[in-house]
């Protein structure tokens, strides 16, 4: 496929499945894109994507960032997924460990420059992992940030030159945790102490009422995404 052809694809199916269900854009993604992944924080969007991936195609790779600084909560999420699914998620790390990025930029990076803590554990290591496949699955959705407010559902990601796909693009949270009561899917418990959105462990705090469910992300920081999407 070209690229003509394969803007053309990406451009039909944005608007064929704008308003159909995630798991009919999920069967048409991995047919059309044998070689996909789905890339999961252990978040509530991306619990309910593993979910419907695994009706629809449970050998599809599913991996993780694994920045060695998650919530102990999260890690027994992975745990508790793997074990109900019996599926192995792709372990993705840093080429740094923790020990070898305090040698190299300090102590407690994420405290003085998270961005650039960001690249070395997460933005460096997707970018290496999605060099193995034609396209991937994401969680994100358009009203969890200005960022992600024109995210289609099916477009191409220039940043990691591959076919991206954001199945619940379209969905409200609360759609999201209807789909988690109503299946009785398992989640992170963070989620039920007031951490709407999750990420490491040292740059994520509990949100109070009335704040944005983003504000808990680099709190006292402008930044407000990781670098995984553009």
């Amino acid at each position: 496929m070209n690229l003509f052809e394969k803007e053309k694809l990406i451009q039909e199916a944005a608007e064929q499945f704008e308003t159909q269900s995630p798991e009919a854009l999920i069967a048409w993604a991995v047919e059309k894109f044998p070689n996909i992944t789905l890339a999961c924080s252990f978040g509530a969007e991306d619990v309910v994507l593993v979910d419907m991936l695994q009706k629809v195609s449970p050998k599809t790779d599913i991996f993780y960032l694994d920045t060695n600084v998650h919530f102990k909560e999260t890690y027994e999420t992975r745990d508790r997924l793997q074990q109900h699914y019996g599926v192995e998620f792709v372990q993705v790390l840093p080429k740094l460990t923790l020990s070898e990025q305090a040698e190299q930029y300090g102590d407690e990076l994420w405290k003085g420059n998270p961005t650039q803590c960001c690249n070395i554990r997460k933005v460096d290591p997707l970018t290496d992992i999605l060099k193995n496949y034609a396209a991937w699955i994401t969680g994100i959705r358009r009203d969890q940030a200005p960022t992600r407010a024109n995210a289609r559902k099916v477009e191409y990601d220039t940043k990691f030159g591959l076919v991206k796909f954001n199945p619940l693009a379209s969905w409200t949270s609360e759609d999201v945790w209807n789909y988690i009561r109503t299946n009785n899917i398992i989640y992170n418990p963070l989620h039920d102490r007031n951490y709407p959105s999750i990420g490491c462990e040292h740059c994520t705090r509990q949100v109070a009422v009335g704040e944005d469910p983003r504000a808990g992300r680099w709190s006292g920081f402008e930044k407000t995404e990781c670098g995984l999407h553009k």
